[in-house]
């Protein structure tokens, strides 16, 4: 059976219900309940799950590429496909200023994302969330509302998608892209996930890249491999064709890089597919959380599980509305951050506020301490947070990094912080690790 994308959130929302805790649908936020984990505490279950989520984000991330962007053209089922001019017709149809051709290469990906249980599938039901956030911020810049697919073959609409190259989110920032352009990405908060802040910084980037080209295939191929691998095309086109001028992607096609040349293909046709789904017999998925959704601005320090705790809300809700927060924590202390909530919990926040900030204490420990030193200060004078004691673990065959984090009641990120690993694959027996226990 083909392997098709897995976000996170599915993969926690099935664990849910293998392990009878309750599944919310989508517009009944109530129907969350509380996670009841039967002999495993939050902090041992946060740790394990946080690992398990991230290498499921960055694996779901690569399937999604090699499935449907970097996509073996040889090896695709053309098997009940239609005919040549039904998709040509179609795409004529649709009213856009961005250019849709239609030929083999366009055929081949419009039949890969047409496919019944395929992505397109996840996507339609994930749209009705971000599309509204796309849609409102192309229309502020007045960039053409094609590209609100863009997120969708950037990241399969994963807000916490990471790619081999470190690129994050939605919209696929690089990190000094990202910064470039205005997203704060620290230990705390990395707003190249946040849906509305990263969005906003896209359409900014793409207007700077369309007065660079004027022509939105090259900005689309520009957005993905970079300005610079396509005015090396555009140069290497020159070169032999005497001196003439490029004007479209299809131009410079052979000189791209090889994920590239699919990615003009795998807008087209996930435009395609998002526009005639019907016609496929495509059903769109129930999204992992309520359309309803509003925020509340928070002014100081807070936890994740404040919020979840007191409120009924399970964490990982809470996650995946606001990915951007890296350790569960809102950083407020200087500015004003947003919290975007299940709508129908939002006066419940309000009322209830004096008792979640009231938990502080108990969540926020190890920041609330020292919060006086910078993250930087933080991480070059006590690695444990303040009030740690200092502990070497020698690894014995067998041992995995979540056991041994769940064993001393810290967290997987820390372990691989602490001894600066950087794949859990390196473990090796008889390696000494440093562990700063409460």
């Amino acid at each position: 059976m083909r392997k098709t994308l897995l976000t996170v959130f599915w993969v926690l929302l099935t664990a849910a219900a293998a392990t009878g805790i309750g599944r919310a649908q989508t517009g009944d936020t109530r129907a969350f309940g509380r996670l009841a984990l039967n002999g495993v505490s939050a902090s041992t279950y946060d740790s394990l799950l946080a690992h398990y989520t991230q290498r499921t984000v960055v694996d779901s991330y690569e399937t999604f590429v090699n499935e449907f962007i970097d996509v073996d053209l040889d090896r695709v089922d053309m098997r009940g496909a239609l005919p040549d001019e039904v998709y040509a017709d179609r795409l004529r149809m649709m009213a856009t200023e961005i250019q849709l051709p239609y030929n083999e290469v366009v055929k081949k990906y419009i039949q890969n994302y047409t496919q019944k249980g395929g992505v397109m599938e996840r996507v339609l039901g994930l749209a009705r969330y971000y599309f509204p956030i796309f849609e409102e911020a192309l229309y502020r810049y007045k960039l053409p509302m094609e590209l609100k697919m863009l997120p969708v073959i950037e990241s399969a609409l994963i807000p916490r998608a990471e790619s081999r190259a470190a690129a994050m989110g939605l919209w696929q920032f690089m990190l000094r892209t990202g910064k470039y352009y205005g997203l704060e990405i620290n230990s705390f908060i990395d707003e190249r996930c946040d849906p509305v802040k990263s969005t906003d910084a896209a359409c900014r980037y793409l207007k700077d890249l369309y007065k660079m080209y004027g022509d939105w295939t090259l900005v689309i191929a520009a957005y993905n491999c970079g300005p610079g691998n396509v005015n090396k095309a555009l140069e290497r086109f020159r070169s032999s064709h005497g001196g003439s001028e490029a004007k479209t992607y299809w131009d410079i096609y052979e000189y791209l890089p090889r994920e590239t040349r699919g990615y003009i293909p795998a807008f087209i046709a996930a435009s395609y597919a998002y526009t005639y789904y019907k016609a496929h017999n495509l059903n769109p998925t129930t999204p992992w959380h309520p359309l309803a959704t509003d925020t509340v601005h928070i002014d100081r320090m807070l936890h994740l599980e404040q919020v979840s705790s007191t409120l009924d809300i399970p964490i990982e809700v809470l996650r995946g509305l606001n990915p951007q927060y890296s350790m569960d924590v809102v950083p407020a202390k200087v500015q004003t951050y947003p919290l975007t909530l299940p709508q129908e919990y939002v006066a419940s926040f309000i009322r209830q506020s004096e008792q979640i900030y009231g938990k502080d204490s108990l969540y926020l420990a190890k920041y609330l301490n020292i919060s006086n030193l910078s993250q930087e200060q933080l991480s070059a004078s006590n690695p444990a947070g303040g009030g740690g004691t200092k502990i070497t673990y020698k690894i014995k065959s067998g041992d995995i990094l979540g056991r041994i984090a769940a064993k001393y009641h810290v967290t997987v990120k820390q372990l691989m912080s602490w001894n600066n690993i950087k794949n859990e694959k390196t473990l090796r027996p008889g390696q000494t690790l440093v562990i700063y226990r409460k």
